[in-house]
């Protein structure tokens, strides 16, 4: 996860320049994968979060595919998927670029028994997060609102969005520039935090099931990636339901003043147990789609990285 060495027969010398482009498409194919494998259970958790019409896990479901079908549970994924190769190149790439910064040393050596500090990955995570809220605040917005969209109910998200390109286009013209970044400061106070405690099990656990001075195998990256996910998960779901709501605000749901105001009312009206809405979904999703996606992006960047044959 950080700038690897380059391709020998160019120049011993020459150890980072196409790194970018490689970090690239591999957060790129990787991010796609996880994003496709789980954006159903995603779906299902975004309506919990900010429809109080529904009794639980099993009722959304039977809900969504009673009244929309296979294609209600995929709805808003097409915008994330056309951008998941910049969002995961950000996160991916500037946690590599920060965790090469804070202990001077580069991804091959880490990854064959000189890891980095947990100090270090911790920051270097914090960091991808804070970089990574620019790109992703736009995106999670519309596919918040496209997600929350159902057939035939004209309560939150309506019936009003006919793709992303016209959700962002109303949005604009409706709320302005600033509209596209509602929910911004929860997103932020979720990602930066958690993405910091994302990278941090991921590492220890790939380090605690792999011998010393030897590379991650394919159980020990499916496993840390896993257990990485889940355990974020349960830090980052209490913003992540208050996000959602203010995302939604003013298109159809609750409106809220702001984030303190929005966490004040959802505790007032539902309790505690509010800001836990779809962490079991969360945590069933979290596990495999992680692994996938470190799993992918392991695997891609060893092909991308090794030195050609002699």
């Amino acid at each position: 996860m950080v700038y690897q060495t380059v391709y020998h027969s160019v120049s011993k010398q020459l150890s980072k320049p196409t790194m970018p482009f490689v970090e690239f498409i591999a957060g790129c194919i990787s991010g796609a994968v996880g994003l496709a494998f789980g954006h159903p259970m995603d779906t299902v958790k975004v309506r919990l979060q900010t429809q109080v019409k529904y009794k639980g896990i099993f009722d959304c479901v039977a809900r969504t595919y009673t009244r929309e079908g296979i294609p209600g549970f995929f709805k808003g994924m097409a915008f994330p998927v056309l951008t998941t190769g910049i969002t995961n190149a950000v996160v991916f790439g500037s946690y590599s670029n920060a965790l090469d910064c804070l202990t001077q040393s580069q991804w091959n050596d880490r990854i064959q028994g000189n890891p980095a500090s947990a100090s270090a990955v911790f920051a270097a995570g914090c960091f991808s997060g804070l970089a990574q809220v620019v790109v992703t605040a736009p995106v999670d917005l519309v596919k918040v609102r496209l997600q929350s969209q159902t057939k035939g109910w004209a309560g939150v998200g309506g019936d009003g969005y006919r793709g992303p390109i016209h959700c962002m286009t109303v949005i604009l013209r409706e709320e302005g520039p600033r509209g596209l970044f509602r929910g911004g400061l929860a997103l932020t106070l979720r990602d930066v935090p958690c993405y910091g405690i994302y990278f941090l099990p991921y590492e220890i656990s790939c380090r605690f099931l792999t011998e010393e001075g030897k590379r991650p195998g394919t159980f020990a990256v499916l496993m840390a990636g896993g257990v990485a996910g889940v355990v974020t998960w349960a830090f980052a779901t209490p913003m992540d339901v208050v996000k959602a709501r203010l995302q939604m605000s003013g298109a159809g749901g609750r409106v809220y003043r702001g984030l303190l105001h929005c966490m004040s009312v959802s505790l007032k009206e539902e309790g505690v147990r509010v800001f836990f809405k779809g962490l079991l979904l969360n945590s069933l999703r979290a596990f495999p789609v992680n692994a996938i996606t470190f799993l992918s992006y392991e695997s891609l960047m060893r092909f991308l990285t090794r030195p050609p044959a002699d």
